[in-house]
């Protein structure tokens, strides 16, 4: 990992930033198909090609705990290493991971949808770096809600990893209370690491999958 990659310009970024996230509450709403929770086969990498490098498919594995299954290649960038197979809490500080457990029993168990904005404080080789996290339920194969789509974007330089968040905020809604999406459009071009500077021979982003 870099440390000199450039920092995103959050005043240009930002309504790119919202406009993305809209569109992928928006898909994933569309996956539902009348029901409350879509399941995890009904999501199609394709349609949310601009955030792959920042999203993730995690899976409940005890209450409050999940484990990353599916991870785009900007969570390893600001953990400084493989992050599949990992609890989902490792990219949460230490004295924040039991909110952040309950947070992840309202998701499950709710359903619900979670929005949590984050920070992680400044140190030596580490600038502060603010971030959005999105949770979606999904359905396993089985039917239960067990799965998570979400998307972890990040603003600022990564600086040196790894980078762990404090959580300023999360708002929860309750899936039963979504009401459906308007018309949103997947913008081209992602919020990946290829646009903090970093060697465009490393090509779009990907996922990740646990075999």
């Amino acid at each position: 990992m870099r440390d000199d990659a450039r920092p995103m310009e959050t005043a240009g970024q930002e309504p790119r930033v919202e406009a993305h996230l809209r569109a992928l509450h928006a898909y994933w709403n569309e996956a539902r198909r009348g029901q409350d929770v879509p399941r995890r086969a009904d999501i199609d990498p394709r349609r949310i090609e601009p955030l792959l490098s920042n999203a993730f498919i995690a899976e409940r594995i005890a209450p409050g705990v999940t484990r990353l299954r599916v991870a785009g290649m900007h969570l390893s960038e600001i953990m400084g290493m493989e992050v599949r197979g990992m609890p989902l809490s490792c990219l949460i500080a230490p004295p924040a991971r039991d909110a952040f457990a309950l947070h992840l029993v309202d998701l499950f168990e709710g359903p619900t949808t979670l929005r949590m904005e984050l920070r992680s404080p400044g140190t030596l080789g580490r600038p502060e770096m603010h971030a959005t996290l999105v949770m979606l339920p999904l359905r396993s194969d089985l039917g239960d809600v067990s799965r998570t789509l979400g998307c972890l974007v990040t603003r600022g330089a990564s600086g040196r990893a790894p980078r762990r968040f404090e959580i300023m905020s999360c708002r929860a809604t309750s899936v039963a209370g979504i009401e459906e999406a308007g018309d949103f459009q997947v913008l081209p071009g992602g919020l990946c690491g290829t646009d903090r500077g970093r060697s465009k021979n490393r090509g779009r982003a990907y996922l990740q999958l646990v075999t």
